[in-house]
């Protein structure tokens, strides 16, 4: 049975609808999995616009009643957990993996009939927890509900956080810490390591896995004549135009291993991730990453990478001649620059408020880059910046690069033959005011963590909901840190 095809499933009172999908593939993909029992279960933030959104009412459940549920007390009903296995390259060196602290609830429809995953994250060991616990602390779990709710609002593809529960237990990381399950929705969990997991474990069940994959999120592929290259070549897309999107808002992953890349086309599994106040191409966040490979500038280099891995494994489905299958991956793979390059500067003409293309804008976008570069301008401020009704303010405006650069852009606009104000409107649409400043995160964390507040990660989460609206109570929030040399994100496992 196709995974679109709904089937006839009586929500509950909340709304569940789960049809377990991914039960149905070969058993070398998953295993079963219950959630872990704990001591105190609280809900610290629940999701209600989402929940809408999913077609789920949680406005009836008590405290303690939305606690155990998303906690991984009382599971849903319907519900099929399972932890997924997979493998996944991680810092260029290959390993076996699998969901270690993760279990999948089943999957969801939507009442528009889309299928959707309900993961908890955090909620005690599974067959591939490798020796670790399978637990999350209450800080790391945060940091994702509100990073990937803050890229929903910018309009990137992104999980989504459904709910953050405390346990009432301590974890040990590199201290005692508050335990924590995520609830997190993603259009799936199949990754480019899961590719990598199925054609070194079992043939068949590669492709039972891509032909899942493709009927989930890519049935116009169906009945295509090479549907594999096909598949290839439509994943190749989607991740060029998310890690332009990356770009375009300066937001680091930090953790681009291939286990942490959907084939969806959806942003997964946010760890040490960040934004970028200050422009600079070679920007590292994570504690972890000291040679840089998943810096900000090599983010579309280490996508092509990763796809070069994805590639690899359906080289047999592509093909029964291995010259042949090598062949079409190959000019898949070596398109994706051009496919990226276009994506992204489609993407900065409507931050510069160009609705046409001319041959030198990407050389205008460049030379602004590089100005900001060297004034160690912000990223999210300059271009805001730049949509203001009248020359930008500010001292490091005044100088005579930026001066010779405007002078350009002016005339770029002028050559539109549009109203200036269209332009900036455009503009303003896409580069946001405000954007989850990381010294914004960490003072919202550190008053959950240390304090039991989540009052300022509720006013931050008000924040960054809508992002592209300039609001007077919110002005705080686009300042950029005084002072943020050495700051460092951790993974959080």
């Amino acid at each position: 049975m196709s995974p679109q095809t709904a089937l006839p499933i009586a929500p509950d009172a909340v709304g569940w609808r789960f049809d377990n999908t991914y039960s149905r593939l070969p058993d070398a993909l998953f295993t079963a999995a219950e959630p872990a029992r704990v001591a105190g279960p609280k809900v610290a933030v629940l999701n209600h616009r989402l929940a809408s959104e999913l077609g789920l009412d949680l406005t009836g459940l008590s405290p303690d009643a939305a606690a155990a549920l998303f906690a991984g007390q009382d599971l849903p009903p319907g519900s099929q957990p399972i932890a997924q296995a997979y493998a996944g390259h991680q810092y260029g060196g290959f390993t076996v993996l699998g969901d270690g602290r993760a279990i999948l609830l089943g999957e969801h429809r939507t009442p528009s009939g889309r299928l959707v995953d309900v993961q908890f994250k955090g909620s005690g060991r599974t067959r591939y927890s490798r020796g670790g616990d399978g637990r999350a602390a209450l800080g790391p779990m945060l940091r994702e509900y509100v990073i990937s709710e803050a890229m929903a609002a910018l309009g990137v593809p992104t999980t989504r956080s459904l709910a953050v529960a405390t346990t009432g237990e301590p974890v040990y990381r590199t201290g005692q810490k508050k335990g924590a399950v995520l609830t997190r929705v993603a259009a799936s969990h199949v990754r480019v390591g899961t590719f990598e997991y199925a054609a070194r474990r079992d043939p068949a069940a590669l492709r039972a896995l891509a032909d899942y994959a493709i009927d989930r999120h890519y049935p116009e592929l169906a009945d295509a004549p090479q549907k594999y290259l096909a598949f290839l070549r439509a994943v190749a897309d989607r991740q060029a135009a998310l890690v332009a999107r990356w770009q375009l808002i300066g937001f680091v992953h930090g953790v681009m291993n291939t286990d942490n890349v959907a084939v969806s086309g959806e942003t997964i599994d946010y760890g040490p991730c960040a934004f970028m106040n200050a422009y600079d191409p070679a920007t590292v966040f994570s504690s972890i990453d000291s040679g840089g490979r998943y810096a900000y500038g090599n983010q579309p280099n280490i996508t092509q990478w990763n796809l070069a891995r994805f590639a690899e494994t359906l080289l047999a489905l592509i093909a029964p001649e291995p010259e042949a299958a090598v062949a079409a991956a190959m000019e898949v793979l070596n398109g994706f620059p051009a496919v990226f390059e276009r994506f992204w500067l489609d993407g900065m003409r409507a931050k510069l408020g160009l609705s046409s293309a001319e041959a030198g804008d990407a050389e205008l976008v460049h030379d602004l880059l590089g100005w900001m570069h060297a004034a160690r301008a912000d990223f999210t401020n300059t271009f805001r910046d730049l949509s203001a009704d009248g020359p930008p303010a500010g001292e490091k405006y005044q100088t005579a690069d930026f001066g010779a650069w405007h002078a350009r852009w002016v005339e770029r606009l002028a050559r539109e033959g549009r109203p200036v104000a269209a332009s900036h409107a455009l503009m303003r649409s896409v580069n946001p005011v405000v954007i989850p400043r990381n010294h914004r995160v960490e003072e919202a964390l550190s008053a959950a963590e240390e304090r039991d507040d989540f009052t300022v990660l509720e006013r931050l989460l008000e924040a960054v909901s809508a992002p592209f609206e300039e609001r007077a109570e919110f002005a705080a929030y686009r300042e950029p840190p005084a002072d943020e040399c050495g700051y460092r994100t951790f993974c959080g496992t």
